[in-house]
């Protein structure tokens, strides 16, 4: 691992961002870059009661804050600050300084308060990437649970349940829990989306017309899916370990249970990618922020599996045109 070198954006400022990168940092077996403000880092450090300096394999590069920011308190000044941090993350794995993203939580509410349209941290780096489909995948607990659709209101999910999503997504699901997760003949269980799987048409019909047809030419494209189950059966212990990954088909069918079996151990990743990104299974936590309270233990697997998962990606691409170092700013060595 020492020849990688992982950025780890530190999300919104105003909540527990800053402290859980800082710790998952220090801990780290790997070489870390902090993007954020060089000042609000260094005063995280102290109220942490953590040494600054920080030590060499953790370098600090610096984005200005465009507000003070006041722990527990959201500013829409600094909505676009923490965009930026991503843009920085991102030039600097197109010219091939980082191995892996890792990100601290960020506010949507407050981002979109700033009048930018933002769903989430999976569909912005998707866009500037210029990916194709991308999968939410929470790891933990010793489940995989992967959603078919994410953000949504509850009252749109059963329309956005189409053949070429379900599809796109279990062809994403199969080639990275291979590539990255060296999964040979990945198990992928499939869910309902009604209870009981719909009972056979009798309390919903999208199984019949969408999900069990995908799974069926999923297999016919020699992906091992089995479904659609009923989101009560697949997670009996017996059944859920007895699978590589389970497709969920929305954010609270598969949260859940998941975060039940591993809050605060859990880790999502973003799979479809061209890059290597993991994040937090958990938000700001503003009533938390600035009092050395915060579990760090997702941080820290967060930056884990992103060390674990580049290993086995290919190589990072290296866009010609890129610059040398990420873009903007100034670099920092952590040193006061």
């Amino acid at each position: 691992m020492s020849d990688l070198r992982i950025a780890i954006t530190t999300g919104e400022p105003a909540g527990i961002g800053p402290e859980v990168a800082l710790e998952a940092a220090m801990d780290a077996a790997v070489a870390c870059d902090l993007i954020g403000d060089a000042g609000l880092l260094e005063a995280t450090a102290r109220t942490l009661s953590m040494r600054w300096p920080l030590p060499d394999r953790v370098r600090v590069v610096h984005e200005a804050l465009a507000a003070p920011a006041v722990a527990g308190t959201l500013d829409v000044r600094n909505a676009r600050y923490v965009l930026r941090l991503l843009d920085r993350a991102l030039a600097g794995w197109r010219s091939g300084v980082y191995a892996a993203l890792v990100t601290a939580p960020v506010h949507k509410a407050v981002i979109n308060d700033a009048g930018i349209a933002f769903r989430g941290h999976t569909e912005y780096l998707a866009a500037a990437t210029d990916a194709g489909p991308v999968v939410m995948l929470l790891v933990g607990g010793g489940l995989r649970v992967a959603l078919a659709t994410t953000h949504l209101p509850l009252s749109a999910v059963p329309a956005a349940i189409t053949r070429p999503l379900l599809d796109a997504c279990l062809d994403v699901l199969q080639r990275d829990l291979r590539l990255r997760f060296a999964l040979a003949a990945p198990r992928i269980a499939v869910v309902g989306l009604n209870p009981h799987a719909g009972e056979g048409g009798h309390l919903g019909c999208e199984e019949i017309d969408t999900i069990a047809p995908a799974v069926a030419a999923a297999r016919a494209r020699g992906i091992d899916a089995t479904g659609p189950w009923p989101a009560d059966t697949i997670f009996v212990a017996r059944n859920a370990m007895g699978v590589d990954a389970i497709l969920a088909m929305y954010h609270d069918q598969g949260l859940p249970t998941l975060k039940y079996a591993s809050f605060g151990k859990g880790v999502n990743v973003t799979l479809g990618l061209p890059l290597v990104r993991t994040s937090v299974d958990h938000g700001t936590a503003l009533d938390l922020a600035g009092k050395a309270q915060a579990d760090a233990g997702s941080m820290r697997e967060a930056l884990a599996l992103a060390a674990e998962l580049a290993q086995r990606a290919p190589a990072v691409p290296v866009v010609p045109d890129a610059p040398a170092a990420p873009r903007g700013g100034r670099e920092v060595d952590g040193r006061a």
